[in-house]
């Protein structure tokens, strides 16, 4: 009797162990989860906290481990303390972890805060010997880009990507804030915008179509502009905008071509001003440009202390001044008053090449300049007719930066139906655009845009050289898709 009774007092005092050790559970705080950003400004010094990322860094010691851990949410990764205890064989570069512990003042002055880890969990692993980068290289843009699956783990990528983000933000900021409508422009659409014929046609890969039929009873292409869709939606909203992917069909695998870009598109209406138009693209230029400043200074510095040294110095250039701008005509002479040697010859009614649109910008002192009233038979049906024998121009204009040419083009559309009929009578395309004439014979105003190519963007400001490195997955001819 009495071995039973100490059984029931021993399985009793089990029992309120357990109990015990419940509530204490229950009653322990759940750590914070944070970012690594917020981390690392400071965020819930002295509290328990828990952070998620990826190993950059793996240093171990007789006493102590010492990590780097970043969640892409800041070019700064948080220093993470620990016993050598923690350590184990998959806790490598590049492995995915889980960190709790209190967060508290770094003694050491390259960073602000530590964590002191009282537990890291593994959540994936990560080879060292097989992944494509090394935890002390510092990798070229052009080998990165052999990795389009992997490079967004980089610091240069992460941190364009970052930027990109930042970038695209404020310019939807920008446009909002000046009361622009957001427009969302087919991807899939029967019209050529540009003229120019590099179009990706779109069928249906089911064996039940017939080829004989188009889905669509038309030919069908993705977008090379949303622009005559904004044209359509000028007729009833003063000011809109769109920003999305467009295509080109251009065989080319250069620095400057990419099959599938962005681009951020403007159309405004009641004017027969291209002031209008260049104080958008201006205004638009700087406001991105100085929030980019503003808000990502680690993730641009990297790239202009690191990738382009020097490029900064451009940078701030482009923003002191304004943009000045020259006519077409006074472009052609300065090109032909110039020693420098030119690939393609100048004179007036030549397109203009980059070798050429480089020199200009650099003429007008290495900051973004503007070129007006561009040779008519340049520029597309829907530019405005100038009327000015003997040289017959339109009210076209695009903006040329440093570094990279053209940036952004535009143009006063055509309003004028009889001078819009007539050329593309002459064109041939005046069925194809029948719905564009009825623009212009109900309710049509004076307006026009303009398109800025997102990624070059992205090159003048970082000094980028090549445009697959501005975007998260380039696509160009006999690229590799994903």
């Amino acid at each position: 009797m009495f071995q039973a009774a100490v059984k029931t007092f021993s399985v009793a005092s089990t029992t309120s162990r357990v109990v015990l050790l419940n509530i204490r559970h229950y009653c322990k705080k759940t750590p914070t989860k944070l970012r690594v950003s917020e981390a690392v400004s400071g965020a819930e010094l002295g509290a328990n906290i828990t952070v998620q990322g990826w190993v950059r860094s793996v240093r171990s010691q007789k006493a102590n481990l010492f990590l780097h851990v970043n969640d892409g949410s800041s070019l700064q990764p948080l220093q993470i303390v620990a016993s050598s205890e923690l350590n184990n064989p998959s806790l490598t570069f590049g492995c995915a972890v889980e960190v709790t512990g209190i967060l508290k003042k770094s003694p050491h002055h390259k960073q602000p805060v530590e964590l002191e880890a009282d537990q890291i969990r593994v959540v994936g692993e990560c080879n060292p010997v097989h992944f494509p980068f090394k935890i002390k290289e510092r990798h070229s843009l052009e080998y990165l880009r052999q990795f389009p699956h992997l490079r967004c783990r980089t610091n240069a990528f992460s941190s364009l990507l970052r930027i990109r983000s930042e970038a695209t933000s404020a310019i939807h900021s920008y446009f909002k804030e000046n009361g622009f409508v957001q427009i969302h422009t087919p991807v899939i659409t029967s019209n050529d915008c540009e003229g120019a014929g590099e179009l990706f046609q779109v069928e249906p890969s089911s064996p039940e179509n017939n080829e004989d039929e188009n889905f669509f009873s038309v030919p069908a292409f993705l977008s090379v502009s949303g622009q005559l869709h904004l044209e359509v939606m000028s007729g009833a909203f003063s000011k809109v905008y769109t920003f999305g992917p467009t295509f080109r069909a251009e065989n080319s695998q250069s620095r400057r071509h990419l099959a599938e870009f962005y681009m951020v598109e403007a159309e405004v209406s009641f004017t027969q001003s291209l002031e209008d138009l260049t104080k958008v693209m201006e205004d638009v230029f700087r406001s991105a440009t100085e929030h980019v400043l503003a808000h990502c200074p680690g993730d641009v510095d990297l790239f202009h202390k690191h990738v382009t040294p020097g490029h900064r110095g451009t940078v701030d250039s482009m923003l002191k001044k304004r943009f000045p701008t020259i006519t077409y005509t006074e472009a052609i002479d300065i090109l032909n008053r110039s020693a420098e040697k030119f690939t393609f010859p100048t004179h007036w009614g030549c397109d203009l090449q980059t070798e050429h649109e480089k020199h200009l910008v650099k003429h007008c002192g290495n900051i973004p300049v503007f070129v007006t009233d561009y040779p008519y038979n340049l520029k597309p049906f829907y530019a405005r007719d100038n009327q000015d024998p003997p040289e017959h121009t339109a009210a076209a204009v695009d903006l040329l930066v440093p570094g990279v040419g053209e940036l952004c083009g535009g143009s006063l559309r055509e309003e004028r139906l009889d001078l819009l009929r007539a050329r593309l009578e002459e064109a041939g395309l005046e069925e194809t655009y029948s719905w564009y004439l009825d623009l212009r014979r109900f309710g049509s105003v004076p307006h026009g845009g303009f398109g800025l190519g997102f990624e070059r963007y992205l090159q003048c400001v970082l000094g980028v050289e090549n445009i697959k490195d501005a975007i998260p997955f380039p696509r160009f001819s006999h690229s590799c898709l994903l």
